[in-house]
């Protein structure tokens, strides 16, 4: 029995031998050899990928750009050097001598001084029932067109007449000119003020410029 016993004792000794030596041969893998072997691995398909990837930039692109390429090669940015403000508005600068509230020079245009523009008869004459009278104007030609044959006064509509006719131009008035314009009335016969008024006209018949007014006074 004993030396049975001994016999599986040994037996049993020897497979626990066996066994300690079989796990001791079994290789340890190095794990930072891994991590080395795989960042190496990452790092040669991004160079790959890079390498690859060329950016180009038209030719009629604006002079001043540049390109940015960053350390991915997936995200292309184009920064410009030139300085320019997109929340500007640009000005526009009026031309010189033409300003917002300019006034294109009529041909056909006429004015007067208050103070001068009444030769004779001032307003609240009086006159003779029936009497007549020339009433004479000074003005000026502020357009761009000559006064020549077929300018003159005519009558303006307002209160009455008084048979005005108008009496021709005494010249040619050039633009810039002053010249003096008349009217033949005669007064009516009833007592009372009376108003008349007149205005220049072309040569077509097309008033212009402000009216003239003669205001008498019959008694």
């Amino acid at each position: 029995m004993k030396s049975n016993l001994l016999i599986l004792t040994g037996l049993g000794l020897m497979l626990l031998n066996a066994c300690s030596l079989g796990m001791a041969t079994a290789p340890t893998p190095d794990v930072a050899f891994l991590y080395t072997a795989a960042a190496q691995t990452v790092m040669a398909d991004i160079t790959r990928t890079a390498s690859a990837f060329t950016p180009t930039l038209e030719a009629n692109a604006p002079p001043g750009l540049a390109l940015t390429v960053p350390a991915q090669p997936s995200t292309l940015t184009v920064e410009s050097t030139l300085n320019v403000d997109a929340s500007s508005t640009p000005t526009v600068q009026p031309l010189p001598g033409l300003g917002a509230s300019s006034t294109p020079v009529l041909c056909d245009a006429s004015s007067f001084d208050n103070g001068s523009v009444d030769v004779n008869i001032p307003d609240d004459t009086q006159m003779s029932p029936g009497q007549d009278f020339i009433k004479t104007w000074r003005i000026k030609n502020v357009g761009t067109c000559i006064w020549g044959q077929g300018y003159g006064l005519v009558y303006g509509g307002y209160n009455v007449k008084m048979n005005g006719q108008p009496q021709p131009l005494p010249k040619v008035v050039n633009p810039g000119e002053e010249t003096e314009v008349s009217v033949q009335f005669k007064a009516p016969t009833q007592p009372g003020v009376y108003v008349s008024a007149w205005r220049m006209a072309n040569d077509k018949g097309v008033p212009f410029g402000k009216p003239l007014y003669v205001k008498i006074a019959v008694r």
